[in-house]
C-alpha cells in the first residue's frame, strides 16, 4: 500500500511539474528572444541607454542595463541609473485618489468643482459642471484636451507652468470639448486637477503626500519628483531626441512644476520593481501592501471605464485598449494586460502588468527616436516595438500545455 501511495504521488507530481516546466521553458525562450530584439533595436535606432526588468511573484527575475546614461561623459547605465517615468506618475496620482476615497474624504462620482471650485469658470457648452467628476478625470473622459502648457518654443519659457495660479488664470480660456462621459480624450490638465484635489484634502504638497503614502511605505527611497537632490545627481540619466537622423540632447533634470501629478516621477529600476511588485500583489506581503491601498481598490482601478482604442499613444496602442481608473487595460488571446506608458523630455517608459500570471515588466529609455503621434504608426517606433514584444513573456506563461506533453510513465 505504501509503495502504491508513493508511486501515485510521483505520478501526480509529474502531471504538475511537466506543464510547469514547459511554461518555464517557453518563457525562458521568449525572454532570450526579447533580449536579442531589445539590443538590436537599440543599436539600429541609436538609443543611448535603456533598462529592462521582469518582476514575477514579488521578485526581479531579469534585469538588463544597456548603453549609457550620459553619452558625452560615457557613463554606463546601471542599477542606480535614475530615469524619468513621465506619465506613469499618473498611476500614483490615481492610487492617492483611491486612498482618499477609502478614507472617506471623497467619492469618485463627486463633481470636481466641489474640491477645485475654480473649474466652474471653464467654458462648458454642455452646461452641467457636475458631470465633470473625479472618476471621469481619472479615465480621461471628462471632456478636456491634451496639453497643459502650449508655450515652449523659446529657451526662456518654463518647461511647465510653475504654479497653480498660472493654470487658474487660463481656466476661463479652457473649453470642455465634448459631453463628459461620452468618449475618451487623454488629458494632462485633467490629472493636474486631481493633483489639486490631493493637495487640498491632505493639506500637503503633492510630492510630500506621495512620498509619505506610497514611496516610503514601498521602500522606494531613491525615488523623488522633479529636481534631483545633490546626493543622487551623479545617477540621474541625461535624455536625448533623434531628429532627422541626429542625436540632440534634451534639457537636463527639468522641473515639471504644477504638472507634477501628471509626470514628475524620477526613479531607478529597483525602486520601480518594488512598485510593480506591489501592484501585482503578494499574499505574503498583503498586510503591508494594504497599508498603501487595499487589493479590492486596486482591482477596481483596473475595471474598464471607457473605450480608448482611438488613441495610439497609450496602453498597448491597440484598437482594443480601454481606459480604467488611471491605468489602461487590454486583452490578448489569453492574457489580461494592465499598464501605462510615459514620454516626456526625451524619456520613454513602459509599465506593463499581467496580473493573472503575476508577472510584469518595466522598460525605460533615455532616448526618443520619434515624437509620439496618435496614429497606428506609433507602434512602429523602436521603443514601441520593444515594449510590445514584452507581451510574449506573459503569453508564454499563459499557454496551455500540449496534450501529448504529459509524463505518463
Amino acid at each position: 500500500m505504501s509503495r502504491w501511495f508513493a508511486a501515485a504521488l510521483l505520478f501526480a507530481a509529474s502531471q504538475v511539474s511537466g506543464p510547469a516546466a514547459m511554461a518555464r521553458s517557453s518563457f525562458d525562450a521568449e525572454l532570450s528572444d526579447f533580449r536579442k530584439l531589445h539590443r538590436a533595436e537599440m543599436q539600429r535606432a541609436g538609443i543611448v541607454g535603456s533598462s529592462f526588468y521582469v518582476v514575477r511573484d514579488g521578485r526581479t527575475i531579469a534585469a538588463d542595463h544597456l548603453g549609457e546614461q550620459d553619452a558625452d561623459a560615457h557613463v554606463p547605465v546601471d542599477t542606480r541609473t535614475i530615469y524619468h517615468w513621465a506619465s506613469i506618475t499618473k498611476t500614483m496620482t490615481g492610487i492617492a485618489i483611491m486612498q482618499l476615497r477609502d478614507r472617506g474624504l471623497l467619492k469618485l462620482d463627486d463633481p470636481i468643482v466641489r474640491y477645485v471650485p475654480e473649474l466652474a469658470t471653464v467654458h462648458n457648452p454642455f452646461g452641467d459642471a457636475n458631470a465633470i467628476t473625479i472618476r471621469r478625470l481619472m479615465s480621461h473622459s471628462a471632456g478636456f484636451g491634451g496639453p497643459t502648457w502650449p508655450w515652449r518654443d523659446h529657451d526662456w519659457q518654463p518647461f511647465e507652468p510653475k504654479g497653480w495660479t498660472q493654470l487658474a488664470a487660463m481656466l476661463p480660456y479652457t473649453e470642455v470639448r465634448f459631453r463628459p462621459g461620452t468618449r475618451f480624450s487623454y488629458s494632462n490638465p485633467g490629472i493636474v486637477y486631481l493633483g489639486q484635489v490631493i493637495e487640498r484634502l491632505s493639506g500637503e504638497d503633492f510630492e510630500v503626500y506621495i512620498d509619505k503614502n506610497i514611496l516610503r511605505p514601498l521602500g522606494m527611497h531613491a525615488s523623488y519628483f522633479d529636481r534631483t537632490p545633490p546626493h543622487l545627481l551623479r545617477y540621474r540619466s541625461h535624455s536625448y531626441y533623434i531628429r532627422e537622423g541626429k542625436r540632440v540632447a534634451a534639457p537636463f533634470d527639468v522641473d515639471t512644476g504644477v504638472t507634477v501629478s501628471n509626470g514628475g516621477l524620477n526613479a531607478p529600476m529597483p525602486d520601480m520593481a518594488r512598485y510593480a511588485a506591489f501592484l501585482l500583489g503578494d499574499p505574503a506581503r498583503q498586510s503591508a501592501y494594504e497599508l498603501v491601498l487595499k487589493r479590492s481598490s486596486l482591482e477596481e482601478m483596473w475595471q474598464p471605464q471607457i473605450a480608448a482604442g482611438e488613441d495610439f499613444s497609450q496602453g498597448r496602442m491597440a484598437s482594443t485598449t480601454q481606459s480604467g481608473l488611471s491605468f489602461f487595460i487590454d486583452r490578448g488571446a489569453s492574457v489580461r494586460f494592465v499598464g501605462h506608458n510615459g514620454d516626456q523630455n526625451g524619456f520613454r517608459a513602459y509599465l506593463s502588468l499581467c496580473p493573472d500570471q503575476r508577472v510584469g515588466s518595466l522598460l525605460a529609455f533615455n532616448t526618443e527616436t520619434r515624437a509620439v503621434e496618435n496614429n497606428s504608426s506609433n507602434r512602429a517606433t523602436a521603443e514601441s516595438r520593444i515594449a510590445l514584444a514584452t507581451d510574449r513573456l506573459c503569453e508564454a506563461l499563459a499557454k496551455p500545455p500540449a496534450k501529448d506533453a504529459r509524463t505518463t510513465d
